[in-house]
């Protein structure tokens, strides 16, 4: 950061490119600012907020994680993350396969989709100041709620679960929750509503899993 204070200093440097400097600065930075309003409010996701620009329909009611079946909670760090409650954002034991849930919600709220070194250049110290500023429930929280869970815009743990099921997220069986945490890799392609034997299988492992290991959620549970 130092540096790029001493270039911008530098009287050669040209006025536009100092400008594109400082504004390529502002965007970095804007995130780590942002991020800790998010302790409160309804964020929406980059994704979200693209489709609304294009006109393509967003479905999102945004519920508490108090409101949300603690069988969906426990079935989603089961299949996404399963350390979610020991790491600091990102899994260092883990670091060449998939990203966290934190990593995620970075992505989500302040990046972009697919698949790219520089995302993820920017997602790892991003992923580390969302789970330093945000504890482990708000961050889940956030994740369920931003989440695509269907393929015509169902975002959010309960429009998901509404379209698969016909019934909100927090009545979810442990098999319903499984299933809606199966599909989140790719809900254009995995379908909870009609799922195939693949995806049956799939979440019946998460179930098994989840019964094993019911302490991987142990850091979203409220305590009395």
């Amino acid at each position: 950061m130092s540096l790029a204070y001493d270039i911008l200093r530098l009287p050669h440097v040209p006025r536009a490119l100092r400008a594109a400097a400082i504004a390529v600065l502002v965007l970095l930075l804007l995130p780590y600012a942002i991020t800790p309003f998010y302790a409160f409010g309804e964020p929406l996701s980059t994704v979200m907020l693209w489709r609304r620009m294009i006109g393509e329909p967003v479905a999102r009611i945004y519920v508490p994680l108090s409101r949300i079946s603690p069988n969906l909670s426990l079935a989603v760090i089961i299949a996404e993350d399963g350390r979610f409650c020991g790491h600091y954002g990102v899994d260092l034991a883990e670091i060449r396969g998939g990203s966290t849930i934190t990593q995620q919600v970075a992505k989500n709220l302040f990046l972009w989709p697919g698949r790219s070194y520089l995302r993820k250049a920017l997602e790892f110290p991003l992923a580390l100041w969302i789970d330093l500023v945000l504890s482990k429930r708000r961050i889940l929280e956030i994740y369920l709620n931003i989440a695509e869970w269907g393929p015509n815009g169902q975002f959010g743990a309960e429009a998901g679960s509404r379209h698969a099921f016909g019934k909100s997220a927090r009545d979810l069986s442990h098999y319903q929750a499984a299933l809606l945490a199966a599909v989140l890799p790719n809900p254009h392609r995995r379908n909870a509503r009609r799922p195939r034997p693949g995806l049956r299988r799939l979440a019946s492992l998460y179930v098994d899993r989840s019964r094993r290991t019911p302490a991987a959620a142990s850091c979203v549970r409220r305590t009395p």
